[in-house]
This record gives C-alpha cells, structure tokens and sequence, in this order.
C-alpha cells in the first residue's frame, strides 16, 4: 500500500507548499474527485481509494481512519462526530455517530458537595470520557452506502500506524506541548510520550493502534465494540476511575436523522445537522436574520457589516443555550426555530447603529408547530458528497490513552451541561436541554454543511473550532454568497466570532483595520484578538463543473484530486 503515500500530480495546482516532505495543497482543482482534510496523508489516501472507483463514502472510511493515526489531537476513533450526505440523485441522509453518556452517568457527577461545577472532572481523565461513536459511525455508513470491500478502506491506517510516519512541524509542537498532559493521565507509556521534545520529521509509531485497527478490519463494528478491544476498554476504565463499561460499549449504534435543510434566497439549498448538533438550527438561524439584509452592499468586514453578523450570532447563540440538547430525550422546538418569521421577531429589537448588550438578549420562544476538532469534504466524480466533522473535544481529548489498544479517550462529557448556566471549556452555556442523562448524546457545534445552487451540488464545508464552527461555516457561506469571493479567499480570510457570552467579539489578528475597529468599539462592542478560528475545508463546484477545493492555511490541512 506504498503507493498511498507518494504525491499525486493534480489537474490544477495554484497554491502547494512542502512540509516534511510532504506536499501540502491549499488550493486545488480537479474534474474527477475531491478529498480535503486536516493532514495530507489523509487526503492523499482518500483521493487514491477514489481513484480506485470508490466512491466519496468509500474514501470518508479511509480518511477517517488515516486521521486516527496521523492527526491523533483531532482525528479519532476514540471519539465520535456527524456526516451529512447528498448522493448524485440529489437524496440527502445525516447520520449521527456522537459520543453518548455511559449508563452509570448521573445529572449531578461533575458537582462538588456545594453543587459547584468542578471542570477538571469533565475535562481530564478517564470519567470526562463518553463512549465512542466514531467506529459505529464508519461502518454504519459503509454499510449502506459503500461500494469496496471494507477491509480495503482501513488498511492504509494500519499501515501507517504499523511503519510510522515522519510528524510535521506543527504536530510535533502539539505533541510536545501536551506530553506533561499524556504523562499525567496515563500510568503506562504510550507513543506520545519522549524523553525529549518531538522534532519535525520523527517518527510517529503506533503499533498498539495498528493491532486495534487490524481488529477493526477484519470484524468491522465488533471489532471495536466487542471482543478484545471492549476488555481493553473496560480494563482502562477500572484502572482509572471511569465510568464506561462493556455493556455501554455493545450498547452503542450509530443513528440516521434526518438532514436539517433550508432555503436561503430561494436558489440556495443548505444541507446540514440536527441535534443533538446545534450547527444546523444555529446557522439556518443566523442565515435565516440576514436574509432580507444588503449585507453584499455594506461590504467584506466593513463596520456595518460585521455589526449585523455579530448581533445575528449574539441571538442565534441565546437560544441555542436554551432550547438545544438531544432530541430524543429533549423536545427540541425544531421546526420552530427555523421558521423564517421567527428569525424576523428575534431581529425586531436590532439597532444598525448600536450594539445590543448581551445581558438584555434572552432566548426567544418559539411557539410549536405541526476546539478540538476536525472536518473533512470529499466529492466523487459521480458527485456523491460527503461532509463529517469528527471530535476528541479537547486537543488530544482526555489525554488517556486506552493501554493496550493504543487509542486517545474523548473527553466529550464537558459538552453536555454540568449544571444549568455553568460554561463548559469553549465557554459556552446551556441549560435543561442539554443536562446529563445515560446513554444520551451531548449538545454539538458541529456543522457539516453541503449546499446546492438550483438544484446542484454547489458547496461542502465544515470546520472544527468548538464554539467558533458554526460562526466560521456562516462566515465562508456568506463569503461565498453575499461577498461574492472566490472559494480560496472565502476559506483564508480572518475571521470573527460571537456566542452572546462572554460579551465579546473575538477575531483573528488584522481583521479589522483601525477605523473599522474603532467604529465598532464607538457603536459599543468589545473585541478581543485571539488565535487562529477554525480550520475550514471546503469544496465549491464551478459552472464548468470542475470541483475547486479549499484547504485552511491555519494548519497542514490539504486537498488531494485528480
């Protein structure tokens, strides 16, 4: 399976750069296939199983699992996420493969004799972990929708796990940074730990992973959830004080939803999550309050502008606080929510010239009616699309790797809401919707969007960023739509984020410029510069139907064709 891990030569190259010899497409174009992801590798291997014939599903099940290997901080499967799927007919389905509360969870486990949350308990070690969904997911996904034999698709993640690969700058100062965190939450040695710090170019050797992902291809889904990995799991859990037994593990299926969809501007189609995502409701939301706006005429980051996306964001983010959780435990308001009219009635007390204080923006009430994460977009030549964002939570998640079976624990239990009104490590509230419950899902901001354009497949995104995700997929949407850019410009862009609380805008460096910043601050809103937001990858279908993929210069993320 060599031949994975060479360079493929694509049809059109306008941005490339070489990292650990590695060749990194930021922009690419190609007619027959598109594979953007988080690492190289990853893109690499999905492009060679659709040059193989298989289709975007087939080569989701590859680059899912290659990320499991080379992009341990993010890429998973001891963790969970969501796919949105559109086949060439243009029949949609989203599937649902978070991570779920093991059976002896409890609404109060991460509360202190006063009631108080203690945050360390659902961020670090073994009892923040929630049972994985990642497995369930692939091979639930391949099941239906498939097309080459499965022990196919996961043998170049053995292979690399097995031979190792060359880590590139950028994860070797990851791995170095948290090799006091591997240290802490682990008894025994594991692959990321070194008695010195990790350099660009050394090798990265998981052969624990290998013999878990060999179980995994040759029994599928019980090749994880039964059998010697589940004992592994189960024996890890007692050694650490968790929580997730073999029964929470056999327990566990993956599940098809229905896709969130809604119109915007009547030719536009956008295709993305329910819950117990918030990004779907969140963005038709968003999109939904500047829909009857000239956000094209007040201009990219002009004052005005991003004045209204961020009042859009403050109300979006309110109700999602308050209405959002897992459906099937919860009557999430739904449809509700995504009415257009309500939309308008949580933008009557918008003032263009001044900025709203969060303190006095509450969750409206809809009436019924009858950080670390990764994401990858691929297209076939068919134009099957596929759109998954995957998560461990945290970077590295719990820090916990399973002895023996060699895979990092999600530490997703900090999703849900520890106590009503407390914020979980992104800052972000919730509220009854999202209270602790066994076997229920934790409330997202994943948001794996495709859109079509009168009727054909436009567009597949997605981001990861915790809170920032559902904010970086409406800012590339609407960079694409309203300010009319190209997708490369859309995807590199700086970008900006509100969540309501903290009051603030947050915003890459060089966002805005000194008379933009200020009238901002003049119309009474608080920036604060952080750190790279998001790490988009996107693919956008031109009119001579050639595909155009994106791939953000905030990490080694890459696109592979041909």
């Amino acid at each position: 399976m060599k031949h994975l891990f060479f360079c493929i030569i694509p049809i059109v190259l306008s941005v490339s750069i070489q990292a650990q010899n590695y060749k990194i497409s930021k922009e690419l174009v190609s007619e027959n296939g598109m594979v953007v992801s988080a690492h190289p590798l990853a893109s690499e291997a999905g492009n060679e199983i659709l040059k193989k014939g298989g289709n975007a599903i087939d080569a989701m099940v590859t680059v899912h699992f290659v990320l499991a290997v080379v992009y341990p901080k993010a890429g998973n499967i001891g963790g969970g996420g969501f796919l949105v799927y559109r086949d060439k007919e243009g029949e949609t389905a989203s599937l649902d493969f978070r991570e779920k509360a093991p059976l002896a969870a409890s609404r109060n486990m991460y509360l202190d004799a006063k009631g108080n949350a203690v945050d360390s308990l659902s961020r670090h070690g073994h009892l923040a972990s929630g049972v994985p969904g990642s497995v369930a997911g692939m091979y639930e996904a391949h099941k239906k929708y498939g097309k080459l034999p499965w022990k196919e698709l996961v043998e170049p993640a053995i292979q690399l796990a097995e031979n190792g690969f060359g880590v590139t700058a950028n994860e070797a100062i990851s791995l170095s940074s948290n090799m006091a965190n591997f240290s802490r939450a682990n008894q025994h040695d594991s692959p990321f730990l070194k008695k010195t710090a990790w350099k660009a170019g050394q090798k990265l050797i998981q052969k624990e992973l290998a013999e878990t992902l060999k179980r995994i291809r040759d029994n599928g889904h019980d090749g994880f959830y039964k059998g010697t990995t589940a004992d592994l799991f189960e024996a890890e859990m007692k050694r650490g004080g968790g929580i997730i037994t073999k029964e929470d593990l056999t327990l566990y299926q993956a599940k098809w939803r229905n896709p969130i969809s809604f119109t915007y501007k009547n030719n536009y189609k956008i295709i993305t999550m329910p819950p117990p995502s918030s990004g779907g409701i969140v963005l038709a939301l968003m999109m939904n309050m500047v829909e009857d706006k000239e956000l094209e005429k007040m201009g990219f980051h002009t004052a005005a502008a991003v004045h209204l996306m961020t009042e859009v964001e403050r109300r979006a983010y309110s109700d999602r606080a308050e209405h959002l959780g897992d459906s099937d435990f919860y009557p999430v308001p739904i449809e509700a929510l995504m009415e257009k009219s309500y939309s308008k009635m949580r933008m009557r007390n918008f003032d263009a010239q001044k900025a709203t204080p969060s303190k006095q923006i509450k969750a409206g009430e809809p009436k019924k009616v009858s950080e670390e994460t990764t994401h990858y977009s691929i297209v076939d030549k068919d134009r099957n699309a596929v759109s998954v964002t995957t998560t461990l939570n945290g970077n590295y998640g719990s820090h916990v790797v399973l002895k023996g079976a060699g895979f990092i624990l999600n530490n997703e239990m900090d999703d849900f809401s520890a106590k009503p009104g407390s914020a979980n490590m992104f800052g972000l509230l919730g509220a009854e919707a999202n209270a602790i419950q066994p076997q229920k899902r934790m409330l997202s901001s994943m948001t794996p969007t495709i859109i079509e354009k009168d009727a054909q497949l436009y567009m597949v995104v997605g981001t990861p960023g915790g809170a920032t995700i559902i904010t970086s997929v409406f800012q590339v949407i609407m960079n694409v739509i309203e300010f009319r850019m190209p997708l490369k410009d859309a995807v590199q862009k700086q970008r900006f984020h509100h969540q309501w609380l903290p009051d603030l805008i947050y915003h890459e460096k060089n966002t805005f410029d000194e008379i933009t910043a200020k009238k901002l601050k003049s119309m009474g809103h608080v920036l604060r510069e952080r750190v790279g937001i998001g790490q988009v990858e996107a693919i956008l279908i031109g009119p001579d139907g050639k595909m155009e993929g994106a791939a953000d210069r905030r990490g080694d993320d890459s696109a592979s064709g041909y």
